[in-house]
């Protein structure tokens, strides 16, 4: 007998995992697949090194989901956000402007945390709540869809029945493919590496982006490690010189880091193995479909830029939380709905993200100029920078 539930999501990234946390909570009955079981160890040699800076709007629906109480102690506070252009003869800072959160709020900009820290306490949320079955291991495999309910086989060769089925499983959902609808790709020719680093200058919860060509190189604040200042590192590269650098020896990758570095935080030691990961913008035709809701990197993907990725999977969950009640729960008019709301917001980041990304690689000299010179006039004006920063954030 094909088994029952109130929701069904595909996907166990942080954003799969948190939207079972989340509607667990609310009381509905949720399974959870995802075909590739969650890395939650910093050592393990397949976990994911990035990190996630947590805006001040996602922190509700992490309450909701039970999760917030769980990555508070982790958290590094995101008090100042400075952009540093680095663009002339010599890779060195020509123009710096800092974003204080305490312009706009009494609160920081946000919360960093490692992403396999994030899935170790997802987990453990989910085996808090006896109404939400996770099965790492077991992926999405079929798809049909009715007025009442959406019936999902899985790659177990079983399937399973729900009154919603939650699309979260990324950039390539083969459940987005199974209901035909399309997306707008935008590639960049870059690639990202991640890894972690220590460092002699206390970083004093400063997220410091580092404009010169080739994408941007940010310094994302971690709590300390080994008694040493600690930092994420976001750095990114055209896919070949990306490719290279993550071949280097650690000496020579060191001395091509700390030159890129600027000196900002002195000489920089890495502190971790180095991963590479694509970059690509994305956007979904359309969020929904027939008794199903597209979230996440299935919705729509964007370059590292501005802490903007895992806040916007918050916002559609945010959303999903609002339109969604037990007596509407993946009906036609609430799913609607749910991509009226989202899409303006969702394009409006794609489509700034993407630009801000393509002024990051500029090239040639004069247009780094040009941007230095665009930035200083946009960053220096007082009330520029605090609708930049409240549109950053998601704070009107």
């Amino acid at each position: 007998m094909r088994a029952r539930f109130d929701i069904v999501v595909s996907g166990g990234g942080i954003a799969g995992l948190s939207a079972a946390a989340v509607f667990g909570s609310q009381g509905y009955s949720v399974l959870c697949v995802d075909p590739t079981p969650p890395v939650m160890a910093e050592a393990d040699p397949t976990s994911d090194l990035r990190t996630t800076a947590f805006l001040q709007p996602s922190v509700a629906v992490l309450e909701l989901a039970g999760l917030w109480e769980r990555y508070k102690a982790h958290a590094t506070p995101l008090q100042v956000m400075r952009i540093v252009d680095a663009g002339g003869d010599q890779p060195e800072p020509r123009v710096s402007h800092d974003f204080d959160a305490a312009d706009i709020s009494e609160q920081p900009f946000g919360w960093n945390l490692p992403n396999w820290l994030l899935r170790r306490e997802c987990v453990a949320r989910l085996e808090e709540l006896p109404n939400v079955t996770f099965r790492p291991g077991i992926g999405t495999r079929r798809l049909t869809t009715r007025e009442s309910a959406a019936i999902v086989g899985l790659s177990d060769g079983t399937s399973v029945e729900a009154r919603l089925l939650v699309a979260a499983d990324g950039r390539n959902s083969p459940m987005r493919q199974a209901l035909g609808i399309g997306v707008r790709t935008t590639r960049f020719g870059q690639k990202a590496l991640a890894f972690a680093v220590t460092h002699p200058v206390p970083h004093e919860n400063v997220s410091t982006e580092i404009h010169r060509s080739g994408g941007p190189f940010t310094f994302v604040p971690l709590p300390d490690r080994d008694g040493k200042p600690c930092s994420a590192i976001v750095w990114m590269e055209t896919g070949v010189e990306a490719a290279r650098l993550a071949a280097l020896p650690v000496p020579e990758f060191e001395r091509e880091m700390n030159r890129r570095s600027c000196g900002l935080f002195g000489r920089l030691t890495l502190a971790s193995r180095r991963t590479v990961w694509p970059i690509i913008s994305q956007i979904a035709e359309r969020f929904h479909g027939q008794r199903t809701a597209l979230m996440a990197e299935a919705a729509h993907v964007v370059p590292p830029i501005g802490a903007q990725g895992l806040n916007m999977s918050m916002a559609d969950l945010t959303a999903l939380t609002r339109l969604m009640t037990p007596d509407n729960l993946g009906e036609a008019a609430p799913l609607a709905a749910y991509t009226r709301q989202r899409m303006p917001d969702v394009a409006l980041r794609v489509t700034g993200v993407g630009m801000l990304n393509r002024a990051s690689m500029l090239d040639a000299r004069p247009l780094r100029d040009a941007r230095a010179a665009a930035l200083n006039a946009m960053y220096s004006a007082a009330p520029m920078r605090r609708t930049l920063m409240q549109l950053g954030i998601g704070v009107r």
